[in-house]
């Protein structure tokens, strides 16, 4: 790989320039929340489509926040005099963290973007020049080690990622060091991998700007630069898209179809901890006559409970022509353009894919005798940060895989919080059609449920143990309390399963 056309980066040596330049940051209000107060949501909301006009517009006055915007989110030079008494301007040129441009300015060399904190904390992601937004925003750049910065994949990974102090924690395929900078705040040690020897710069930029611990950077493809060293959290946002070829670095995976995403799903298990998860965004090919769900199944490897939500699905044009955006190619000639395209139909044509899904895939390393995988569609919106959710769904598999019927049935339970019910019938009707049970957190999910499961889930405060209930509900219908004993657990075991039952205590 050779990034030879990509700018010089800045030295991560010199932390005192590094630390100087944080709090001259800091000082100016150089944050998200400083952003947005002063360019206002639109224009703010704005730069993270990488549209820049708005922000130019707000930021014509003379206050060291708007110069420091000109200067490294719109990268647009600036004269050495108006930021003399912002930054430490000629350290920041010596160090590479500016270019100078002329005798009178200077501009950025990088792209730093301020990120908020889980906790509030104050962030700077950094980036190569034009790339601050990740993912397939049609940045249209064609070099190879490009880096970029935070997207909508990034954000969602670090959401759904489980919180909780470790001692060791792995970030592989690191880009920007998004991932390594959230696990910074909660491992004792945290390792970032990259193929691409630019983002381990990129990264040690980030984390030290950031005024984060340092990361063990390591070189290298997949699970090749940490061995057979084990981790209690693995995370990775690989680059999972599957094309003909591997353009981008950053985004292409190299392998044939959606090999890369199953070989780092079924590698992690080995990696794992006990107790340990692994997190990763993932693609995977809608093959035709293959159930897709099983295709996901046979990925998970032995000894670990696994969770696959896909969240979204493209045929293979709509997929083609997204990530041909993503690369600029429509701003090609358009015979080369055309030819692209026809080799990204070729290549799913030769392997009979007819879709795309994209989604989540959590393991959870288990000594249980069987494991627990559940692969499932939820294209509905969603309440992040689910990191606590997904540690409820493995709390709940482990609670459901100790109790059998008998065993639910002598258990309390309580109703989740923020659980709603709802009638659906025809207007005027005497009876609703079904009961829907609706969660405002989480996942947010919904289900119907019979009369018996919505007037069971109602009572459900832990004081009464599930058979009990049941018992009075079967007086009140007049049933057969064996009978309702016996038909009922299933339910129950649906209700917990999803989260809108709680064991109590």
């Amino acid at each position: 790989m050779s990034d030879t056309s990509l700018s010089p980066l800045p030295s991560f040596d010199r932390a005192d320039v590094t630390s100087r330049l944080r709090d001259a940051l800091l000082g100016a209000s150089f944050t998200a929340d400083g952003l947005l107060d002063l360019l206002g949501a639109p224009a703010y909301a704005a730069l993270a489509r990488s549209e820049t006009v708005p922000a130019l517009r707000a930021t014509r006055g003379d206050t060291p926040l708007e110069a420091l915007v000109r200067l490294l989110l719109l990268q647009q030079p600036v004269p050495r005099a108006r930021l003399a008494d912002v930054l430490p301007v000629a350290e920041c040129v010596e160090s590479g963290w500016l270019t100078a441009v002329g005798e009178d300015e200077v501009a950025a060399a990088v792209d730093i973007r301020p990120y908020g904190g889980p906790e509030g904390e104050d962030w700077f992601i950094v980036s190569d020049l034009g790339c601050a937004v990740g993912g397939a925003g049609g940045i249209g750049s064609r070099e190879e080690g490009v880096v970029l910065g935070v997207g909508g994949a990034s954000t969602t990974l670090a959401g759904i990622t489980v919180r909780g102090p470790v001692a060791g924690a792995l970030d592989l395929g690191t880009g920007s060091g998004i991932q390594a900078l959230h696990a910074a705040q909660h491992a004792t040690r945290v390792t970032a991998t990259d193929l691409n020897p630019r983002a381990l710069h990129i990264t040690a930029l980030t984390l030290a700007l950031s005024g984060a611990p340092a990361a063990d950077l390591r070189e290298g493809s997949l699970f090749e630069p940490v061995g057979d060293e084990t981790y209690d959290l693995i995370v990775s946002n690989p680059p999972f898209v599957i094309s003909p070829g591997a353009r981008l670095t950053y985004r292409d995976g190299g392998m044939g179809g959606d090999d890369l995403c199953r070989t780092l799903v079924q590698q992690a298990g080995d990696r794992l901890n006990e107790g340990g998860f692994a997190q990763f965004l993932a693609n995977w090919q809608h093959v035709e006559g293959e159930d897709w769900q099983d295709r996901l199944r046979s990925w998970v490897p032995r000894g670990c409970d696994a969770w696959v939500v896909q969240r979204e699905v493209q045929d293979v044009t709509q997929y083609a022509e997204l990530w041909l955006r993503d690369a600029g190619d429509h701003r090609e000639d358009q015979a080369a353009y055309q030819a692209r395209y026809d080799a990204w139909l070729d290549e799913f044509e030769s392997r009979k894919v007819k879709a795309v899904g994209f989604g989540w895939i959590t393991l959870r390393k288990s000594a249980a005798a069987e494991p627990s995988v559940t692969v499932e569609e939820w294209p509905h919106s969603v309440e992040q940060p689910l990191g606590e959710a997904v540690r409820a769904h493995f709390e709940r598999v482990d609670y459901l895989r100790a109790h059998d019927d008998a065993a639910l049935l002598a258990g309390h339970f309580t109703l989740a919080a923020e659980v709603v019910q709802e009638q659906v019938g025809l207007p005027g009707a005497e009876d609703p059609e079904h009961v829907v049970l609706r969660q405002h957190r989480g996942m947010r999910r919904a289900t119907k449920v019979d009369t018996v499961g919505a007037g069971f889930a109602g009572v459900c405060d832990g004081s009464l143990s599930a058979g009990r209930i049941l018992d009075a509900i079967a007086q009140l219908v007049g049933e057969d309390p064996v009978l309702l004993r016996d038909r009922t657990p299933a339910q129950i075991r649906l209700l917990v399963e999803q989260g809108f039952l709680e064991p109590a205590g």
